[in-house]
């Protein structure tokens, strides 16, 4: 066959071309055959088990394309095991997640047939366990644990307390818990010891076998209480020098421990000893008074006292003054006697007045007795006597009172320079000792609050003022001697923290002026203002005039903004240094630096270079304030087209399966009211050559001499290299049959495809065909 024009096309580029194709499809009469899809429509696992689900379809004369989907949204966590006629889904191991829907598809011939099972699963391998039972407290509200564990679904439990024969507590199960625990609340007495309680759960789940349905645990209760009906028997009076013996009694479980102490005057207990008994020898007066058995087990513990009486004359008969003996003229005393023979009848307290004459003063039944003197004066200087007596006997003490002439001492409150705040209160105490009845004055104006009490006098300055600032002084006059204090006192004002104003947010390479100021202080010559960052010193003023009243202080801090500025915090510290007294108050402000996006970037995870069907993240970052609103564009056919856009810093975009459509150069801009900032990168897939085709314009049945195109198309990247060859004529003697055109087809055609290829294959014959020999990358 001679052409006069032969043309070809090398038609790839970036994009997929697709190319059609006529599918032949021969109407042959089929019959009507209907086959049965076998599949339970339940079935119920139990957890732990290897369990198959068997979907068949026997009825099929041939071999059955089985497919399993699931309709829920989860995996069927099952391997699959496809025969002739049926197909099985292995469970190896149960598990709560194989709970789940599933559609059986099998196809039979032309027939497609499905089938739904619903898979349910259920867990019950252990008894209940019980806790609290062992150790139950007596007369107090008890709680007993059940804990059933590993049940599924634990919504369908139904879990009973049972004692004795009565069933005292039921409680339901929860959704979705793999450990259930149920709390039976119990308040026992002494006769609920060693009795038995029972925690039954049943499992409510249609399928499950009866001797799985249900597990109980019983155990045997422990009532357990602390000692009680403490007691001590014994002799509580003994005699000087014999035998003591105490027996504590108690009642209680667990074991009881004993422990025995002797409890001092001072509030002190001293422990003797840990026996039920206790036994002292040869007894002593110090033995006497109180003693204390204390019964205890882990439950808790009782105390029982009892106080023990030792009889024996007077002894270590004592007489004190409080605060002292030696007084000053005006002091109060008091005089005490006591002493430690039991039992004492009679307390008598003396005074010698020369060498052989006593004056009795006060006298008492019982073993003390006191004598208090309001104001000591000279004349009670002398020889104090305490004499006890009693049935066996007396024992006398003496204590010499010695009364002195006093003496004045002044101590004025605060110690030292004051340095009070304006509008705050200050007291100023002057303090006589030395002296029962000292006379106080003050330089003060009349109208400032004085009070008096006893050797104390107090000066009340409240809501102190400016003007109150001077030298206190406080006069005392104790018969014939004058003492005088002085004090000084300093007012300040710095009633507030400072104040920053800022002009708010500032573009980068503007002049910032920051502001701070303090109301109302006083004295403004001892005040600083500093410029902080962090630690860093930015700036300091300390040079004010002195004032008379309370003054507003300034200072102003100027700097150009910078990027490095952006939420740095700058403080303004304010100083008052008066006399030791440093004072700090601050306030800060955070800057705000707003500035256009800069350092825009777009990046390519894991390669910008990618074959068709990889995945690829794409990054897209830029730095500004405020953020950016970010976009990521791509390039087609001469334009950008938004991907994607976000409000932040960075927005990502990811393509799980690439493919020759996405190649191509992509744009990332960040963009503010400041201005904006792009950066683009080019992605690049690779696809081998496929979709080749071969077309012939205007068609394949031609006249002699007609001009006509074939043109051949793939899709590939890089672009392939493409041979068109011309194939030798195909002879053949034997007879056309239906094999000759037959070829497989996957969907349905028209039936005059069948008429074209039988044209085609003639022609052939008689006059050759085309063949894309060659197509490569």
């Amino acid at each position: 066959m001679k052409v006069r024009i032969l043309t070809l096309l090398d038609t790839s580029s970036d994009v997929d071309i697709m190319a059609s194709a006529c599918l032949l499809t021969l109407l042959l009469p089929i019959a009507v055959v209907s086959h049965v899809l076998e599949l339970p429509p339940r079935v119920l696992f139990k957890v732990g088990d290897r369990t198959e689900l068997t979907c068949s379809m026997l009825s099929c004369p041939e071999k059955v394309k089985f497919v399993w989907t699931t309709l829920k949204d989860k995996p069927t966590f099952a391997s699959v095991q496809t025969k002739e006629k049926e197909s099985v889904l292995v469970f190896d191991i149960v598990a709560k997640n194989h709970e789940n829907t599933l559609l059986c598809t099998a196809t039979c011939g032309k027939e497609t047939k499905q089938a739904k099972t619903e898979i349910k699963v259920y867990s019950f391998p252990n008894n209940p366990v019980l806790s609290g039972y062992d150790h139950l407290i007596m007369g107090k509200e008890n709680v007993l644990h059940c804990d059933i564990s590993n049940a599924f679904p634990s919504e369908f439990l139904e879990v009973q307390w049972i004692y004795g024969d009565n069933v005292v507590q039921t409680s339901d199960g929860e959704p979705d818990k793999d450990s259930i625990l149920i709390p039976y609340t119990f308040t026992p007495s002494r006769e609920d010891d060693d009795k038995s309680i029972t925690c039954k759960t049943t499992l409510h789940v249609d399928g499950v076998p009866s001797d799985e349905k249900t597990k109980e645990t019983s155990k045997n209760m422990k009532v357990l209480s602390q000692p009680y009906e403490v007691k001590i028997s014994g002799m509580a009076a003994v005699s000087l020098g014999s035998n003591l013996t105490l027996t504590c009694e108690a009642q209680g479980s667990p074991q009881l421990a004993f422990t025995w102490s002797a409890l001092k005057p001072d509030g002190k207990s001293v422990e003797i000893g840990n026996h039920q008994d206790l036994l002292i020898h040869n007894i002593f007066l110090s033995d006497a008074g109180t003693y204390q058995c204390e019964v205890r087990n882990d439950l808790g513990s009782q105390t029982a006292t009892v106080s023990v009486v030792v009889q024996a004359p007077p002894m270590d008969t004592i007489i004190v003054a409080s605060p002292q003996s030696n007084l000053k003229e005006g002091d109060s005393v008091t005089i005490s006697c006591a002493s430690h023979g039991v039992p004492v009848t009679n307390v008598v307290l003396s005074r010698r007045v020369n060498d052989s004459d006593i004056e009795p003063l006060i006298s008492s039944e019982g073993s003390e007795i006191s004598l208090y003197l309001t104001s000591a004066k000279l004349a009670n200087s002398g020889l104090i006597i305490c004499e006890a007596f009693n049935e066996f006997g007396s024992q006398r003490r003496m204590l010499n009172l010695t009364v002195e002439a006093h003496s004045l001492e002044v101590e004025l409150l605060p110690n030292g320079p004051v340095v009070s705040e304006r509008g705050s209160s200050l007291v100023l105490s002057c303090q006589a000792s030395g002296c029962p009845h000292p006379e106080f004055s003050w330089n003060i104006p009349i109208e400032k609050e004085l009070k008096n009490n006893g050797s104390l006098s107090t000066v009340f300055l409240s809501g102190v003022e400016l003007e109150d600032e001077g030298t206190y002084t406080c006069e005392v006059t104790c018969g014939s001697i004058i003492v005088s204090k002085q004090l000084e006192v300093r007012v300040f004002a710095f009633p507030t923290n400072p104040i920053i104003k800022s002009p708010g947010p500032s573009l980068v390479g503007d002049m910032m002026k920051l502001t701070c100021t303090v109301h109302d202080v006083f004295p403004v010559n001892h005040f600083q203002i500093l410029w902080m960052d962090g630690e860093r010193e930015l700036q300091r003023e300390e040079s004010w005039s002195f004032s008379s009243g309370t003054t507003n202080l300034t200072s102003v801090y100027s700097f150009d903004v910078d990027v490095k500025d952006q939420d740095k915090l700058v403080v303004c510290k304010v100083l008052l240094g008066l006399r030791g007294l440093p004072i700090v108050k601050m306030a800060s402000t955070k800057l705000s630096i707003h500035y256009a996006p800069r350092s825009t970037s777009i990046m390519a995870s894991p390669t910008s270079e990618l074959k068709e069907g990889e995945s690829m993240s794409m990054s897209c970052l830029s730095d500004s304030f405020p953020v950016s609103r970010m976009v990521l564009s791509k390039v087609i056919d001469g334009f950008q087209t938004e991907l994607m856009t976000s409000s932040g810093i960075e927005t990502l975009f990811t393509l799980p399966s690439v493919s020759l459509d996405d190649a191509g150069i992509y744009i990332c801009e960040g963009s503010n009211k400041y201005g904006s900032h792009n950066a683009s990168l080019e992605i690049t897939v690779k696809a081998p050559p496929r979709n080749t085709t071969v077309e012939i314009f205007p068609s394949t049945d031609v006249q002699e001499g007609q001009n006509i195109t074939i043109c051949c198309r793939s899709v590939s990247f890089p672009p392939p290299a493409v041979v068109l060859s011309k194939l030798d004529k195909i002879e053949s003697d034997s007879p056309l049959d239906w094999k000759d055109f037959l070829i497989p087809t996957l969907c349905l055609g028209v039936a005059t495809a069948m008429l074209g290829v039988m044209v085609h294959r003639w022609r052939a014959r008689k006059k050759g065909f085309y063949d894309l020999t060659k197509g490569y990358v």
